[in-house]
């Protein structure tokens, strides 16, 4: 695995640019070191995450809006202040049904978001 170091100590939402991904999606890297990742992703209503899987733990947080999340071919409505775990290799997406924030945590660090 390729060494990414640390992100600042304090990262400021405000001085963190968003990165666009498109289809009514966009996140922001909140801090990271190679064990661990913090992701701010903001959700249009009917953006899609589609289905997909990797190797990382993932925790994430709804801090406001809604979504179907399907892990592992389970479908549940997420709401703020709700939180799902998505285990390594697990196939899960999600369809925003009201727009919002998810704050998602991965371990180790997604390389793929880096590059």
């Amino acid at each position: 695995m390729k060494s990414f170091g640390s992100s600042k100590e304090f990262l400021l939402d405000e001085n963190q640019e968003w990165e666009v991904l498109g289809g009514g999606i966009k996140r922001k890297i909140m801090g990271y070191d190679d064990k661990i990742m913090l992701v701010k992703v903001h959700f249009e209503e009917g953006a899609i995450g589609y289905e997909h899987e990797h190797h990382h733990s993932q925790a994430t947080y709804a801090i406001d809006g809604e979504w179907e999340f399907t892990i592992g071919g389970v479908t549940k409505t997420v709401k703020d202040g709700d939180s799902v775990y998505i285990p390594p290799h697990v196939l899960h997406g999600a369809k925003c049904t009201k727009a919002g924030i998810l704050i998602d945590v991965f371990s180790p660090i997604r390389e793929d978001f880096m590059e």
